[in-house]
């Protein structure tokens, strides 16, 4: 296969390449990059060693590299035309991928796609993308660092102001400069540590060698701590908070839900018992992403499939960010004891039907679901709460577990020389190797190559 694609680049027109090496791909590989569906508009990608050619094939020309064209589109088998549309090459290393790149822009329309899309699988070597792998192939050739491709799924995947900006800001490489500037630094210190092994009679160089490479350290390692210390707000950016709406039965959780997700999302009945499961529903509160989980009443039950959805609840409360717990103004209830240690705010429903105890009220906010007496409130609390657990949306760099992971690893290595920084040389050198790859397994140097299909396999097809 990797002949056939080579024939056929060789018989294209001279492509200019620059000075960069390109990674070779045995294929070609071709996805839809707009959305499914009937549209206006639909965009077909092409990446690989024989796009020059098949551009040519179907267009009849090779256009000029990053300007549209306009092209009657054909089989090249039949001569038959497709679609009237424009061609865009991009020639490699200067692409998204690092390849040599086009883009057919078409009609939206089912048939005129699947059209195309045949006519590019009739061509040697060349094939569909599988899930991220246009990402995968810019990773490969240096155009995208893992944490860049990391932003780039989340900027996918945004639903709220909050998530964009944060994604944007890490397919920018808010994340990787930083990681490039701290590996830097600390391959200064591990140079003159190494100096220091190799020429270790050059004078009085322990106690000089600990300042210096002290002062080179302690800045990174603050760094590493601050941001740390910021985690939490930036993967509440990402992943949102988590809201359980949690109560007796018949407390009127499935109304409140309704009313915060606008829309009938849970089963509202007089009957007790009648939500069994966990229901989820995604809000943005103020540019936030949340997710609201109605859960079963909390009682004493014989009833197995209720014990179950009792049990999930209880679960679901012990992990949420925030439990809103539910019970009617007119027969209020104490939290249940076995909710976990997440922060509580009650929540007196059904005020309308019957005002809440002058004492109670003071500790808990009435509302009424059904008339909406109060939901304005409770929307705003719940926006202020997710505001103040996201870092009001300017959190720092670190947006999921891996990162933290890979910056607690290099925190602690430079935390022990900063505890001993006239330690043997060779202790300094492990720690500072420590670190370092820590670093540059964060921004995909080494070593990361069992999380690459896990990253790529949640990426679009034409991405």
């Amino acid at each position: 296969m990797c002949g056939a694609a080579t024939g056929i680049v060789a018989s294209s027109r001279p492509v200019d390449r620059g000075d960069r090496a390109i990674s070779a791909a045995p294929d070609t590989i071709f996805a839809i990059g707009s959305g499914a569906g009937r549209a206006a508009l639909a965009v077909l990608r092409l990446s690989g060693p024989a796009t020059p050619y098949i551009i040519m094939s179907v267009a009849g020309r090779l256009p000029e590299p990053r300007a549209a064209t306009l092209a009657t589109l054909k089989d090249p088998a039949s001569s038959e035309a497709i679609d009237s549309g424009l061609v865009l090459f991009f020639p490699a290393p200067r692409s998204f991928t690092g390849e040599d790149c086009a883009e057919f822009h078409i009609h939206g329309g089912r048939a005129v796609a699947q059209r195309l899309i045949q006519t590019l699988s009739a061509f040697p070597a060349t094939r569909a993308a599988e899930p991220g792998e246009f990402s995968r192939r810019a990773l490969l050739n240096g155009k995208l660092d893992l944490v860049e491709v990391e932003g780039l799924g989340d900027l996918i995947d945004a639903e709220t102001e909050w998530q964009r900006r944060q994604a944007l800001r890490q397919m920018q490489g808010s994340l990787s400069r930083e990681a490039e500037r701290w590996r830097a630094a600390l391959l200064e210190a591990a140079a003159l540590v190494e100096a220091e092994i190799d020429f270790p009679d050059e004078g009085d160089v322990p106690q000089a060698l600990s300042r210096r490479v002290g002062a080179l350290v302690q800045p990174v390692l603050h760094s590493l701590k601050s941001e740390l210390a910021a985690a939490g707000a930036g993967e509440r950016i990402r992943d949102g908070v988590t809201i359980v709406i949690a109560g007796p039965p018949n407390a009127g959780k499935s109304t409140l839900m309704n009313a915060l997700a606008r829309r009938d999302v849970a089963i509202v009945s007089q009957i007790a018992g009648t939500t069994r499961d966990a229901i989820e529903v995604h809000l943005d509160l103020g540019g936030c992403a949340a997710t609201l989980i109605d859960t079963a009443g909390l009682r004493e039950s014989a009833d197995m499939i209720e014990l179950a959805g009792i049990g999930r609840a209880l679960e679901k409360a012990s992990n949420a960010d925030l439990v809103l717990w539910l019970s009617e103004a007119g027969r209020p209830e104490e939290p249940d004891v076995r909710l976990g240690a997440s922060p509580i705010w009650r929540i007196l429903t059904k005020c309308d039907l019957a005002p809440a105890e002058p004492g109670l009220a003071a500790h808990a906010l009435a509302l009424s679901a059904e008339t909406g007496q109060n939901l304005d409130i409770l929307l705003k609390d719940l926006t202020d709460f997710a505001f103040s657990e996201s870092g009001a949306g300017h959190a720092g760099l670190i947006t999921r577990e891996r990162h933290r992971k890979a910056f607690a690893t290099a925190a602690e290595a430079l935390a022990r020389i900063e505890v001993e920084p006239e330690a043997p040389v060779e202790i300094l050198a492990e720690d500072l190797r420590a670190a370092l790859f820590a670093l540059e397994q964060l921004i995909g140097r080494v070593d990361v190559e069992d999380i690459l299909g896990d990253i790529f396999s949640r990426f679009c097809i034409g991405k």
